[in-house]
């Protein structure tokens, strides 16, 4: 397998800007995944470990060899791409054993490869049909399988459960955590889907204007964001995000006082909060008060959002909680689970020692 270092990597294209002065190091046998919004540069980034892009300047390294100017042909990666890339006139076994024809394998030994490669991903029944007469699960399989089969040192894969139904793309991101689990090959994820990296990567990329705005576990992410852009991303439904000011330790927004979040005073932050850290309690004990804007029921629980002055705010609640649009709903905060970003730059303001506020 093989490790996968950047090295103050830029791509421009005249003035615009793809990766901007990357320095990253993907470990050997990782699951690491590229998330953010479109044109962020995470495909960019992709692509030029698949030698599909050159930088325009700085190293890219897989394991001990620079890969600057080798071929894409040449650098033993295997992609798999979000439109499948399947030979809609070869049959399955054909279009998962064609890598291996190009590399002019037996045929003995590429029957054994292919037969391997299509059962990791439960292909076997389906080897002599055709890409038309199979699913979009199917067909997304016949291209993890001819990945596969290559036993590459790198898997590079550019959303390749976007074209896939809610259904699907859960059993698919089971298997590719299985199969990394199995294989242990070093792979780069490309995706936009927030639930497809916390549940797949052992690290996070989170990428904005073709810079990594922070890099770590999933759970670390999620629970310690390092500003604003990874705040409001992360989560599903998002942060709750509410403008104001501190005012000798309490948040004062449009409507809104939060008693207890930190220590002195700064003008024009953001205070930020998860839905599942709000509690709905009556409105005589409440620290927010609204009336209801909308309510959704999901099965395992209930998403309320209340109307505010300063915006919308959305609460998780148990599952047996009911109300209806307009009835007035209090809502509890913990200062202890909140969150303050600067809002000019978006830079975290971290709290030290009895709740002192620092830039």
């Amino acid at each position: 397998m093989a490790s996968i270092a950047f090295r103050n990597v830029n791509k421009r294209w005249g003035q615009a800007v793809g990766v901007d002065d990357l320095t990253l190091d993907v470990h050997d046998t990782e699951f690491l995944v590229l998330l953010g919004p479109s044109g962020c540069g995470k495909t960019t980034t992709m692509r030029m470990i698949a030698g599909l892009e050159e930088p325009t300047d700085g190293e890219i390294w897989i394991g001990d060899q620079l890969m600057n100017g080798v071929s894409p042909r040449d650098r033993d990666v295997a992609m798999v791409f979000q439109n499948y890339g399947l030979y809609p006139h070869m049959t399955v076994r054909e279009n998962i054993g064609y890598p291996l024809k190009v590399r002019g394998v037996p045929k003995a030994d590429a029957a054994r490869q292919i037969l391997a490669a299509a059962d990791k991903v439960e292909l076997g029944p389906y080897l002599d049909r055709k890409p038309g007469q199979m699913s979009g699960g199917q067909r997304q399989r016949v291209a993890l399988a001819r990945a596969l089969v290559r036993t590459p040192r790198v898997f590079l894969m550019d959303e390749p459960l976007s074209n896939l139904d809610a259904k699907l793309r859960v059993t698919m991101r089971a298997q590719l955590k299985h199969l990394h689990h199995e294989l242990r090959i070093t792979t780069v994820y490309v995706t936009h889907d927030q639930m497809e990296a916390m549940t797949l990567a052992s690290r996070v990329a989170v990428m904005s204007g073709g810079v990594i705005q922070q890099l770590g576990t999933p759970e670390a992410i999620y629970d310690d964001p390092a500003n604003l852009f990874v705040a409001g991303f992360i989560g599903s439904p998002g942060m709750n995000l509410l403008h104001g000011d501190l005012r000798d330790g309490d948040f004062i927004g449009d409507g809104v006082r939060i008693p207890g979040v930190g220590g002195g005073s700064r003008a024009d932050v953001v205070l930020g909060v998860r839905p599942e850290d709000l509690t709905v309690v009556d409105q005589a004990a409440a620290t927010l008060c609204g009336p209801v804007y909308a309510f959704e029921l999901t099965g395992d629980a209930v998403f309320v959002t209340l109307s505010l002055a300063g915006g919308m705010v959305c609460v998780r609640g148990p599952r047996r909680l009911r109300c209806e649009i307009g009835d007035a709903v209090g809502l509890s905060v913990d200062p202890d689970r909140v969150f303050l970003f600067a809002a000019d730059t978006g830079e975290r303001l971290r709290l030290a020692g009895p709740r002192a506020v620092a830039a």
